[in-house]
């Protein structure tokens, strides 16, 4: 169903307004239009959806669930939604904004928002076809266990503390009712509905401009870096090269299925697996555009504390990885 957010951009981009495909101009412009739709689209359904939903549901018997003795579950629960689900970064912020909304605790929330973009079946079958068994399965493992410890430090420090104060507000509310033993209201599908539509316009009032600035830094990232920059200065393998390729990677704005391609290339032009994986991560699930529209929803201090949370995770993974590569088998495309 997405794709027709793609045909609508061409359309508009390369047959209405005449911009020519594969020029930085006519590429920035078509992924603007193409992600502004589709974020736009998803913003305004899942967050109806969700409200919908939860204006039913007894939402404290849930995070009683997730927060108490199955907190670890939780985790790995909400990152294995994040891996089942074909979101981008920016795409998973507005389901990211439906669970803060109904006060599923921090961490399990955090940690769907991180393996989200990092981990999709499409990704994993053309990681298996053109990397290998091993370090797809090495990238799947990865992908889980910073997305479940991302949640459970984040729960750890309290993070919803630091929540924009309608969230934060939320969160209070929330842990009053279930001390209080609240029941969630019995709700015709017309009230139900109305609470919903209520949700997206406040929500989507709040973030749209947002938005399209997020969109249009990843659109400009996407249509001017020059091809080739990443394998020429970062390929020798110093240890200095894995935060390096973390901290480039973050700006530039793409999903996971389009990296792959990228992870092949930089593999065979002699990159060291552990730094295309590093910068790939980072890639996919620290970039620009996300942070400008989590800033709607979290403070400065919790931004910054997920971005040096995901910095230090992708570091780590990445100088881990180019420690076992000797043992790993080589060859990218080897198909396993």
């Amino acid at each position: 169903m997405l794709e027709i957010f793609a045909r609508l951009a061409t359309l508009v981009v390369h047959d209405l307004i005449g911009l020519e495909a594969g020029t930085g101009l006519g590429d920035a412009a078509h992924f603007f239009v193409e992600d502004t739709l589709k974020i736009l689209f998803l913003l305004a359904v899942l967050i109806y959806l969700i409200a919908l939903v939860r204006a039913s549901l007894n939402v404290e018997r849930v995070r009683a669930f997730l927060a108490g003795k199955a907190q670890i579950l939780g985790y790995l629960l909400g990152s294995t939604f994040g891996a089942v689900t074909p979101f981008c970064s920016c795409s998973s912020v507005p389901l990211f904004i439906g669970f803060a909304s109904a006060r599923i605790p921090v961490g399990v929330t955090m940690a769907f928002l991180i393996t989200s973009p990092m981990i999709n079946e499409v990704a994993v079958v053309l990681l298996w076809g053109l990397l290998g068994w091993e370090l797809t399965l090495i990238y799947i493992a990865v992908g889980f266990l910073v997305g479940m410890l991302g949640g459970a430090f984040l729960d750890a420090i309290r993070a919803e503390r630091y929540l924009q104060p309608f969230l934060a507000q939320a969160y209070q509310q929330g842990s009053a009712a279930a001390a209080g033993g609240g029941e969630a209201q019995r709700l015709t599908l017309r009230q139900r509905h109305d609470f919903a539509r209520k949700e997206v316009g406040e929500i989507f009032g709040r973030v749209w401009k947002w938005v399209l600035i997020g969109v249009a830094l990843g659109a400009a990232l996407h249509g001017f870096v020059p091809d080739g920059w990443i394998e020429e200065n970062l390929g020798a393998g110093h240890w200095w090269q894995v935060p390096a390729a973390v901290l480039v990677g973050i700006p530039l704005y793409t999903n996971i299925t389009g990296v792959v391609p990228v992870m092949e290339s930089l593999i065979l032009k002699g990159l060291p697996i552990g730094t295309t994986l590093a910068f790939c991560m980072s890639t996919v699930a620290a970039s620009f555009p996300e942070f400008v529209l989590l800033k709607q929803v979290m403070l400065w201090r919790l931004l910054a504390i997920l971005f040096a949370l995901l910095l230090v995770a992708f570091t780590l993974s990445g100088w881990l990885l180019n420690l076992v590569e000797p043992w790993l088998t080589t060859g990218a495309g080897a198909g396993g």
